[in-house]
Parts: structure tokens; sequence; C-alpha cells
């Protein structure tokens, strides 16, 4: 995990992760550089239509809930929440 969270794009991941990651930075901080050409990248690197339109539904909604967090000023859990929150999210995924 921490290759990637250093720098995905020299990361050991595959390839069609590689590029769904580049497509979410582009959406997520360069948005005005998002385009057909981008999406279509990505479908050549072998990901779905429909994984493509769940990443982005998911960053949408991290993104949404950051900039909520940071203009409302939430306060961050403790550290023991995110392990059993990451667990939870593990077993059970998105959906309940």
């Amino acid at each position: 995990m921490e290759p990637v969270l250093d720098d995905y794009r020299t990361a050991p991941i595959d390839e069609k992760l590689r590029a769904m990651l580049g497509l979410l930075d582009v959406f997520t901080l360069r948005p005005h550089e998002l385009g057909p050409a981008e999406v279509r990248d990505v479908l050549d690197a072998g990901v779905s239509r429909q994984a493509i339109r769940d990443a982005f539904y998911v960053a949408f909604l991290f993104n949404t809930y950051d900039r909520l967090a940071d203009t409302l000023g939430w306060e961050l859990p403790e550290d023991a929440f995110y392990a059993r929150s990451g667990a939870f999210l593990l077993k059970k995924g998105y959906s309940v």
C-alpha cells in the first residue's frame, strides 16, 4: 500500500489500476483537463465502463465529503477508527 500512496505511477501495481488512479487524479485535482481522451486511455488499458463509473461515483462522494470537512472544520476520528472502518469495508464493501 505504501508504494501506491507514495507514487501510484511507479508502484508495483496492475496497469488497469494505475490507469484508473491516473484518471481519478485528473478528476480530483485537474478536472478542467478531463475529457474523452482520458477516459479512452483507461478503457484501452482494459478497465470496464462500469468500473470507471463506479470509481467516479466513489471519488465524487469522497471529494464532496473532503470539501465539506474542510469547509465546516470537521474533526478527524481517532486512528483506531480507520482500522475498524477499513476492516468493515473489506468484509462488507460499500453496500450493506
